[in-house]
């Protein structure tokens, strides 16, 4: 059933919403039904998520309200059909162009802070120009991006309405948190457990996971992030560079930072998934080829991890081989490198393109304190941290100081043996 909250946000409604609520306020059990009822009056959902796992979760969730109503087809797509009456399109925006070439009379982003703005303004929002169909952008706030704004330009349109709603409410006071009940808030969570999420989140994270606050960073392991988002990807020249690399094929994603070791700041950039390893390598090559002949020194420091052993064992037997040093991803040494970027981000000595899928995965990228005292560094579930491993293999190898880097380079005469069998 909708607790008070929900209702009183659908009666405020608008055709262009923008929810920022804190976690388990129950944000896709809300529109939900908004989507069936378009979907019985014959109309078009498409109904994207920042990956395929939180996608599927809001098929799910119609799948149980709709049994024996509608037809679902989960694959090759998620696809929904109410027999006589419309559809809903759920697909994964880690590609925007999943959602591409559709028409709509409904968009749901959900958790649309991690979605990349092109994802909105480019795919989803020009699904409504001919049909002039409603939006709901809602989420749980991720530093200042483009669903911030979005929130905070509603107010400015008639035809737009955001709200901010705690889970529960709280305030934050020097004497610890106080219960300060919201209209809107979820009233199915006990304060108990607001209380116990204090006890254990820095201030920043609890604004902003429990209370829905846009806060900037929000305790993350990256403190700074914006402030190094400034400049442009370039295109190649001479200079000294890094390429930082992490592979990934399916749900994971390969990427390419290539940094200016002396500038410490990224100048080109690729990420790509579901392609097979021959591609993978191909788009390797040709980024450090054409960076090489307009008279740039390219050095390559890869993952090792899983196929990342055979991927630079490919690379250095190629025609011509590339020398890669690689990188073994460990407990210690993927604290070491993480630590390494995070203070090159607050000391601004790295700089990077104002890329959602770079400032996103920075912003997001969290940290757990282990029983042993030590530190287990991963993006939150759902999520990818691919960009911040690429970027932070980079920033490593280029060292402190942005001069030589530390690499073992072979020499010709070991290059040769390496050719008749040896290894490095």
């Amino acid at each position: 059933m909708p607790h008070a909250g929900q209702k009183l946000v659908r009666q405020e409604a608008q055709r262009f919403n923008v929810l920022s609520a804190g976690r388990r306020w129950r944000k896709t059990t809300l529109v939900m039904p908004i989507a069936v009822e378009v979907m019985l009056r014959g109309g078009t959902v498409v109904w994207g998520a920042p990956t395929y796992d939180q996608v599927m979760t809001a098929y799910e969730e119609m799948q149980r309200g709709c049994r024996g109503v509608a037809k679902f087809r989960r694959s090759p797509t998620m696809d929904v059909e109410i027999a006589g009456a419309g559809r809903a399109l759920f697909r994964s925006l880690d590609n925007p162009d999943n959602a591409r070439s559709k028409t709509a009379h409904l968009v749901v982003v959900d958790e649309a802070a991690d979605v990349v703005e092109t994802a909105w303004t480019e795919v989803l929002l020009p699904m409504l120009m001919d049909t002039q169909g409603g939006a709901w952008l809602m989420g749980t706030p991720k530093g200042m991006n483009w669903f911030f704004r979005e929130w905070s330009g509603a107010k400015d349109h008639a035809d737009s309405k955001a709200w901010q709603i705690p889970t529960v409410g709280a305030t934050i006071t020097a004497a610890g948190l106080v219960r300060t009940p919201h209209p809107y808030e979820n009233p199915n969570i006990p304060f108990e457990e607001i209380e116990r999420q204090f006890q254990k989140m820095p201030e920043g994270r609890f604004r902003q996971e429990i209370l829905a606050e846009f806060v900037e960073d929000a305790g993350g392991v990256f403190r700074g992030v914006m402030a190094c988002a400034h400049g442009a990807l370039e295109e190649p020249r001479p200079g000294h560079f890094v390429l930082g690399v992490d592979w990934g094929k399916h749900q994971d994603f390969t990427v390419l930072v290539l940094l200016d070791v002396q500038k410490r700041a990224v100048v080109d950039f690729d990420r790509f998934n579901q392609i097979d390893w021959h591609l993978q390598r191909r788009r390797l090559v040709e980024m450090v080829r054409r960076w090489e002949w307009a008279g740039a020194r390219v050095e390559i420091v890869a993952e090792a991890n899983s196929m990342g052993e055979s991927q630079i064992e490919a690379l250095r037997r190629g025609d011509p081989p590339l020398f890669v040093q690689a990188f073994v991803t460990t407990g210690p040494s993927k604290a070491r490198i993480v630590e390494g970027l995070q203070l090159a981000i607050e000391t601004r000595r790295v700089s990077f393109p104002n890329l959602p899928v770079i400032v996103n995965e920075l912003q997001a990228f969290e940290q757990d304190r282990l029983p042993s005292g030590g530190m287990r560094f991963s993006a939150p579930e759902g999520l990818h941290d691919d960009v911040v491993m690429a970027l932070a293999i980079a920033v490593d190898a280029a060292g402190p100081d942005g001069g030589e880097l530390d690499l073992d380079i072979p020499t010709e005469t070991e290059w040769a043996e390496y050719g008749q069998g040896a290894t490095f």
